[in-house]
Order: structure tokens, then C-alpha cells, then sequence
């Protein structure tokens, strides 16, 4: 399509991510590696109406020493680029077009579909309290914040429930507080952390006020588990995932011994104490520094970007059986409060933006933690892609957001969009 059209785009030129710096070597911890000591390799087919992508990877990848990286673009449906990437030392590291990664927060609208799911079948009610579907209790002599019942399964997945982790920190990283307030040992697993906070007062009056919280969906995913009697990862492959044919993906493991067949390994020049014992030990921030295990429905899926891509279909009006008209409306609905000056939201599980024309929306998340960084964007057109980093950061200080514009560009280069269909050849 012409650079014209495309230029209403909108999906976060500030896609906003904190991040904490990534070196130039093949994993966690290891020795910077040169320029010129590395191989830049591609998998996947080549595909000439499209190079730009690959160009916009390329240059992205190495200015910021990016070991690992991947893309997958959809345009109206099809898959049409699918390619893995490597700019690594010696032949170790191979990135296919289905190798896993951390997908962090892009787990959200996973997570959110699931839920909207369950509304739909009739099981739940998004405007029902939250302590209605879950025992919430706060730890023994403490009392639960008076404001809980005002927590609606539509605040948690807009992020307006009332938690701020800039006023008062993110429990979803404070392990180590955790286990000392309740008198147990590392590691702490999602029960502390809902006991936790559960007995701490919420920083707004819920529905006021927007502010980003991971603990909102670790709720979210009890509450899916509450409603359809299954894990959340069963729930999740069973009604969302499996319908259009998604079959690799799984939630992650933190330790690096975990790490699945065909996961990347992440790149961090930070270390931590580790959460997953009490031991004290320094262990690498991507394998230890947090706990993965408990941050499965707001960041704990394993995916490939043919995945991601694949799951933005169920909201294309495509017929895939897994999300009604009705249900597509509620995920993308604004919100009771809260309308950026740009004019986008936080509708349920994905950032909003309308296009200027008034011709559709264009819809996005992003993910960064320590060794990892993604974005899946939707646009008004019916295009998405998504774009999936083994690191978050490095000494360059060049943006990782950046990619976003970076693909917008390489978009508005395409002249004429390839008829065929990747999707045979890489799902499963």
C-alpha cells in the first residue's frame, strides 16, 4: 500500500518501556563481543516486495548488538513475512521464524481475550467486582483495603483498579519484602503475593485513575481459573489459542537450566540477588533477578512472532469462532476515565489509538524486562506485525521503542503486498 495511507499510523511513536542495559555478547553475562567478530544470519524466505523489514531489522539489531531477534508481518490475514535473526560469534545461536521467546507484557492481550472469552460463554461479568470471583484475604491480623470491592474485572484489564506501582512499587517485583513480611522463605509464589496485597490500602479510587499494573492481571488470570475450572494456561490453548491453530507457545521458566528446546537465551550485563531461593546468590537479571513463574497471565507466555500475528486475527473479523463482534467491541471500547491527550486508551489488554480519518483504529502492547523486549501492533488496515529482541538495552542509549516507527517505514515502502500465505509452513 502507498506511503499515503499508511501515514495515519499512531500505534506509540512513545511506546514507553523502563529499561535496564544489554551487552554485546551471545549470553547472559558473557564478554563483549566486536563488530567484526560477528556473523549477521537470516532464516526464513527472503522476500523482495518486503525488504525493508528486513533492512529495518538489520540496522536496528546492530546498532544495539541484538544477539537475537525475530519478525512476523500479516497483511489482511495472510502471513507474508515470517524471518528469524542472528548477529552473534560462531555458529551457536541459529533464530528461526518459530524459535520461543519471552514475550513479557505482549502476554497481556492473551490474557485479557481469554477473560472477554469467558464473558462471552457467560461465565463471568466484567463489571463484577473482583471479590466476588475470588477469596481475596489479606495475611492474618491484617485487613483487606476498603476500596476492593470497587475493583471490577473491566478496571483490572484497563488498569484502572487503583494500584500504582509508581506510588508504591510493583508487588510483582518485591519478592524479597514479601517473604520477610509474611515470615516465609524464597521462593514466594502467587498466593503470598495476593495475601500480600491484599492487605494494602490501593493508591486510587478505583476507575479514576490509569495506572499500568502487573498485579491487576496476575488477577485476572485467578479469575479465569475460578470461572472456567481449569489452569490458566489450559483455559488460555483451549478457548484462545488452539481455535486458530497456535500450538507452540507455553509459559516460560525463569532459571536458565529451564530454558525450553528452542528458547533463546537472553542478553543482560545486570545481575541481581536471586528471588528463586534464599541463597543470596548473584545470578544474571534474566534468570533470577524476578520470578517468571509468577507473572504467567501478565508476562509469563513463551511465543514466536508467527504466533503473535496469528493471535491478532481472532479481532479482524476473519471468522475464527474465538471472539464475537460484541466481544471485539468491549476489548477496544473507551474507557470510563482516562483518554490520553493523543487521543488513545487503554482498552482490555491493548493500547488504542483512532485514526485520524475516522477509517478504524490501530491497536498495539509492548514488553521489556531484563533480556527481552517485543511489540505486536495492529493497524486500521488489517496489517499487524510483531517484533521480538533477546536484550532490552544496551551502552548505545538508543531507544528500543524506536522499532515501532522503524516498521511503520518500512511499511509505507511496500508498492504491492505478496498474495501468498507463510501461515501452512509455520504454525503448529
Amino acid at each position: 500500500m502507498a506511503r499515503a495511507e499508511l501515514s495515519r499510523r499512531g500505534s506509540g511513536r512513545a511506546l514507553g518501556a523502563a529499561g535496564l542495559g544489554a551487552v554485546l555478547g551471545g549470553a547472559a553475562g558473557g564478554a563483549t563481543a566486536r563488530a567484526d567478530e560477528r556473523t549477521w544470519r537470516t532464516t526464513g524466505t527472503a522476500v523482495s516486495a518486503l525488504r525493508g523489514f528486513d533492512d529495518a531489522m538489520r540496522t536496528f539489531m546492530r546498532e544495539r548488538g541484538i544477539t537475537a531477534g525475530q519478525l512476523a508481518v500479516t497483511w489482511r490475514g495472510r502471513l507474508v513475512l515470517a524471518r528469524g535473526y542472528s548477529w552473534s560469534t560462531g555458529p551457536g545461536l541459529d533464530v528461526q521464524p518459530t524459535s520461543l521467546f519471552r514475550i513479557v507484557s505482549v502476554s497481556k492481550p492473551v490474557t485479557a481475550a481469554a477473560l472477554v472469552r469467558l464473558v462471552q460463554d457467560g461465565e463471568l461479568d466484567l463489571s463484577a467486582p473482583i471479590t466476588s470471583v475470588l477469596d481475596l484475604a489479606p495475611p492474618p491480623e491484617g485487613t483487606a483495603g476498603p476500596r476492593l470491592p470497587e475493583v471490577t474485572l473491566r478496571r483490572l484489564l484497563r488498569h484502572t483498579g487503583g494500584w500504582d506501582r509508581d506510588a508504591s512499587g510493583d508487588v510483582m517485583f518485591a519478592d524479597a519484602s514479601i517473604a520477610r513480611a509474611l515470615g516465609t522463605s524464597l521462593p514466594v509464589e502467587r498466593p503470598d503475593i495476593m495475601s500480600y496485597a491484599t492487605g494494602r490500602r490501593l493508591d486510587h479510587a478505583p476507575g479514576t485513575t490509569y495506572a499500568y499494573s502487573n498485579y491487576g492481571y496476575l488477577l485476572a488470570g485467578r479469575a479465569i481459573e475460578q470461572a472456567s475450572g481449569k489452569s490458566y494456561a489450559d483455559h488460555v490453548q483451549e478457548a484462545v489459542r488452539g481455535p486458530v491453530g497456535i500450538t507452540r507457545t507455553r509459559l516460560g521458566r525463569m532459571a536458565e537450566e529451564h530454558r525450553a528446546a528452542t528458547e533463546v537465551p537472553y542478553v543482560s550485563r545486570y545481575t541481581g540477588t536471586t528471588v528463586l531461593d534464599s541463597s543470596g546468590a548473584t545470578v544474571a537479571a534474566p534468570y533470577g533477578r524476578w520470578n517468571l513463574e509468577n507473572m504467567d497471565a501478565h508476562g509469563g507466555w513463551l511465543a514466536s512472532a508467527v504466533d503473535l500475528v496469528r493471535f491478532a486475527t481472532i479481532f479482524d473479523g476473519s471468522g475464527t469462532g474465538v471472539l464475537d463482534a460484541t466481544s471485539v467491541a468491549r476489548t477496544f471500547a473507551e474507557p470510563e476515565t482516562v483518554i490520553n491527550g493523543n487521543g488513545s486508551y487503554h482498552g482490555l489488554g491493548w493500547s488504542v489509538r483512532a485514526t485520524s480519518g475516522g477509517t478504524g483504529r490501530n491497536t498495539w502492547h509492548t514488553g521489556s524486562l531484563d533480556g527481552t523486549y517485543t511489540i505486536r501492533v495492529r493497524t486500521y488496515h488489517e496489517m499487524s506485525w510483531a517484533a521480538l529482541f533477546n536484550q532490552r538495552d544496551d551502552a548505545s542509549g538508543l531507544s528500543y521503542p524506536s522499532i515501532d516507527g522503524a516498521l511503520w517505514t518500512a511499511a509505507g515502502e511496500v508498492t504491492s503486498w505478496p498474495d501468498r500465505d507463510e501461515s501452512p509452513q509455520h504454525l503448529g
